[in-house]
């Protein structure tokens, strides 16, 4: 089970990893070991996860959201498989924590007395210098 906050969790069946090899760094290591970690995880059919949460969760995803309602992350970063794990588990742990955080709602305000003024006389004023531009007469 991975543990997001008090109330969320995720449990292990919504998990699957699977491992290839990676490439950068690590000689002949990188050809015999599969170092790399792909994480798939269930989000759309995930029993722990309120609706709001899902939709904000696919709009962070992006392009890691499947069409069949799963996240896909993958690590290669290290040469080690153990770290490549913990690194995408973390992962995870963050994008989920990031959809939890509900959006302020905005209050919408209307705009000063003063500062309607202030944008009114600038735009006067632009007007004015633009204004003076005009095509010089040849008469003159």
């Amino acid at each position: 089970m991975l543990r997001i906050d008090d109330t969320v969790a995720i449990e292990d069946w919504e998990l699957s990893e699977s491992f290839m090899r990676s490439s950068g760094p690590g000689g002949q290591n990188v050809n015999k070991v599969s170092s790399a970690v792909e994480l798939r995880f269930e989000a759309a059919r995930s029993p722990n996860l309120p609706g709001p949460v899902k939709s904000r969760l696919r709009r962070l995803a992006g392009r890691r959201w499947t069409s069949d309602g799963a996240i896909v992350l993958q690590c290669d970063e290290t040469r080690s498989q153990a770290r490549n794990r913990e690194i995408i588990r973390e992962r995870l742990v963050e994008l989920i924590q990031k959809a939890l955080v509900a959006p302020k709602r905005r209050i919408a305000t209307k705009p000063t007395l003063g500062s309607k003024k202030r944008r009114l006389k600038s735009k006067k004023q632009r007007g004015e210098v633009k204004s003076l531009r005009g095509k010089v007469d040849p008469s003159d």
